[in-house]
């Protein structure tokens, strides 16, 4: 079992590869990428067009655990929905990663970003915003604003952004995103979503010569892994699930 399985009631690790040009989106570039993922893991059978230009090939939702990838204008992306280890979606992202430049032209010099984001998805009915700031507060100096007599929280999610380097090009954003409206409220009436945890580790620009897209992701998935250990998973995490248990 992946060891941050039960620290949310759903988690996935995903990659991203935005480019500054165009993508090929010829019926033959994209049908022969994803042809060779499909090889490789057969399950992954539904081939759909998202929107224009949007193609996506996936494996069937209803266990709950699945994988699945997509080509965009300008960005190839790539998941894995409850995998058993974080090594199990790294392999998913190694082989997207090989298969780019070969199948879809994609240079190491056409790089505009590559990002790894692990995220925590948390089922709550319920104020997601109340929860929040219930379980992880609120920035002092607003306190006093969110304890004000009749107000209700139907704004809160916080997040956080910071460069790893000097120059920026590696950075991090850990982000909470929450699913409560204005009018779920008003009418009191709350559906069953998920409140979203997301930490992505993010470098940007071209690669370096002779560095490689999976090096580049092998460490931000490092950093991811490290972040969660050390700084989200009993700060951010365990608060929340906590709190959602009591309620």
């Amino acid at each position: 079992m992946n060891r941050y399985s039960g620290l949310s009631d759903d988690f996935y690790i995903n990659m991203n590869l935005n480019t500054e040009m165009e993508l090929p989106s010829s019926r033959d570039s994209v049908l022969h990428f994803f042809d060779r993922l499909q090889k490789q893991y057969p399950t992954m059978r539904n081939f759909y067009c998202r929107d224009r230009n949007d193609f996506v090939l996936e494996e069937d939702k209803e266990s709950g655990k699945y994988r699945w990838s997509s080509v965009e204008l300008r960005r190839v992306s790539s998941g894995q929905v409850n995998p058993p280890t974080v090594e199990h979606a790294l392999e998913q992202h190694d082989l997207v990663l090989d298969l780019v430049p070969f199948m879809l032209s994609m240079s190491p010099l056409d790089c505009e970003s590559l990002n790894c984001t692990f995220g925590f998805d948390f089922t709550y009915r319920g104020n997601h915003n109340q929860l929040v700031a219930e379980a992880l507060g609120v920035v002092p100096a607003f306190d006093r604003l969110a304890q004000r007599a009749g107000a209700t929280m139907i704004s809160h999610e916080p997040s956080i952004q910071f460069g790893l380097a000097d120059d920026c090009r590696i950075q991090c954003r850990l982000s909470i995103e929450t699913r409560t409206s204005a009018y779920h409220v008003r009418v009191g009436e709350f559906p069953e979503e998920q409140l979203s945890v997301y930490l992505t580790a993010r470098r940007y620009g071209s690669l370096d010569p002779g560095e490689t897209f999976n090096e580049v992701m092998h460490r931000l998935t490092a950093i991811c892994q490290e972040m969660v250990e050390e700084h989200v998973r009993d700060q951010v995490l365990r608060p929340l699930q906590e709190t959602i248990a009591f309620k």
